[in-house]
């Protein structure tokens, strides 16, 4: 595995609408027609990658209670499924009713999303408030396979804690960090090869 970082997207930029196929559901989603009372997390997770795979139970019922606080909370899975199989929507499908998701769990096919977020990593977390405004890009937490610190979600909730509150966005971001995406031969993007 290559354990790649967050490309670190500007903060205040704004979210790109996109149109995906929910696995779980079968239905479309419309990131343009979604409004949210509270602000929007986006995701970027997988079903193989041992960092995703490490805090998955942790991240999953923290997913599904800022989805029931009034969050839109969307995972997105963009890895090539072609040489990733364990990444194919019937087997992201299987794991989002495996561990319970409430929220989407989005299949980037072509991978379109992740570029336009400028995604490099799983997990890639980005963090937009009720304008769709970039707040938090970072890690969950500084937990990761092997280094024995617990899985807590520390920096996540905090930033999730500040935008609910009405205050500022976290001052220190730290990248995430996990396997990068997996991109179809020759078809990285610009922003990943530099």
């Amino acid at each position: 595995m290559v354990a790649t970082s967050s490309n670190m997207l500007p903060l205040g930029s704004k979210a790109p609408n996109f149109l995906l196929t929910d696995t779980i559901s079968g239905k479309t989603f419309d990131f343009s027609k979604i409004s949210a009372s509270e602000g929007y997390l986006i995701c970027f997770i997988c079903n193989h990658c041992p960092y995703v795979i490490h805090l998955l139970d942790h991240l999953g019922s923290k997913l599904n209670e800022w989805h029931a606080q009034g969050f839109c909370v969307l995972g997105v899975c963009s890895n090539d499924q072609v040489n990733y199989p364990a990444d194919a929507p019937d087997k992201m499908k299987a794991l989002g009713l495996e561990k319970g998701f409430s929220f989407p769990y989005l299949h980037d096919k072509d991978q379109s999303v992740a570029k336009l977020y400028q995604a490099s990593c799983t997990p890639d977390f980005f963090l937009f408030n009720r304008e769709k405004e970039l707040f938090y890009r970072g890690q969950y937490d500084s937990s990761r396979p092997g280094n024995s610190i617990k899985v807590d979600g520390k920096d996540l909730i905090e930033a999730m804690r500040l935008l609910v509150d009405g205050e500022q966005p976290p001052k220190v971001q730290k990248p995430s960090l996990g396997c990068n995406i997996k991109w179809k031969v020759n078809s990285e993007p610009d922003y990943f090869l530099k």
